[in-house]
């Protein structure tokens, strides 16, 4: 007996041996992976941070409100960005009103109210391969459809539209993934007290994912204000000397819709452009133009981080 109890003993012993064996193993691999996720990270940004840093180097000389005051220019020197964000604000604006109803909508049907059957299978695979669908492919769609198609010629709705297509899959998807994060408990809640289903999905599951949702609409944006190709596929002008009608007009309602259908360039464009010229001293403005996109997109995303955050913290669940 006591034999036996000895290796009885002696076998949880071991098997204590094996599991600290096999807890160090794993937290080895813990570390190892993290080192390894460490440096994967550290090479990325400082990457973008010496390009970032290049960039603003070579451009520094054009930092200044010359340079987003002025035309654009055959002399480098007194050429400017003005045509360029203009035409960027005003298709970012188009772009959103396009976009972001359309993708909330679609996304709050297809998590609330869609049936669960093979047509919503098929809505949400199709959705899923439409947001890693290469931009120029939206850019071709669109000189078929909008340019030739529905005739609306090479403007900024065109550019708005296309971009629009372009980020509704990543709104809807966000969108989506917003409403999931919210515990089943809100809904249950909800409805024990006799909401409808309207009442939760509006005044509960929209307000407690809209820090989510939020945060995809900015990334989407800022994913579309750098986009060149489609811009380029539905011919936006390399080089333009004059801005679009103003949206606001002195003559009641007060709104002038002329600009929808004028020429216009963006900043990537015109970055494109300078950088086409033999001249160093064009590239010394594309290089200030690429540091102001970047600085532009990391303000969009660094914005989205804090509203989401924000948000959160605000809201008690």
């Amino acid at each position: 007996m006591a034999v036996q109890t000895t290796q009885t003993q002696a076998s949880v012993l071991n098997n204590l041996d094996a599991v600290r064996a096999m807890i160090r193993r794993h937290k080895r691999n813990d570390i190892l992976f993290a080192a390894v996720g460490l440096i994967a990270l550290m090479i990325g940004l400082l990457t973008l941070l010496t390009l970032f840093i290049q960039l603003v180097s070579d451009g520094y000389p054009r930092f200044n409100l010359q340079f987003f005051s002025d035309f654009p220019s055959r002399r480098p020197g007194s050429a400017g960005i003005l045509t360029a964000w203009v035409g960027s604000l005003l298709v970012m604006l188009v772009t959103f009103f396009t976009a972001v109803p359309v993708g909330v909508g679609a996304g709050v049907y297809l998590e609330e109210y869609a049936p669960k059957n093979l047509f919503s299978d098929l809505i949400e695979i199709n959705v899923s391969n439409l947001a890693g669908v290469p931009s120029i492919i939206y850019g071709l769609l669109a000189l078929g459809l909008f340019v030739y198609g529905l005739g609306l010629g090479q403007s900024i709705l065109t550019a708005g539209l296309t971009l629009g297509l372009l980020i509704l899959p990543v709104v809807i998807v966000s969108t989506r993934e917003a409403i999931r994060g919210i515990p089943v408990a809100i809904r249950e809640a909800a409805y024990a007290v006799g909401a409808t289903k309207w009442q939760v999905v509006s005044d509960h599951i929209v307000k407690y994912s809209q820090g989510g949702i939020l945060t995809g609409i900015i990334i989407g944006m800022s994913r579309a204000i750098g986009e060149t190709a489609p811009i380029i596929t539905i011919g936006a002008l390399t080089f333009i000397a004059f801005l679009p009608p103003s949206p606001i007009s002195d003559v009641a309602p007060y709104l002038n819709f002329e600009w929808l259908s004028s020429g216009f360039t963006v900043l990537p464009i015109q970055m494109f452009n300078w950088l086409s010229r033999p001249d160093h001293a064009f590239h010394i403005n594309a290089a200030a133009t690429g540091a102001i996109i970047i600085v532009v997109t990391l303000l969009m995303n660094g914005t989205a981080i804090y509203l989401r955050y924000k948000i959160r913290k605000n809201i008690k669940w």
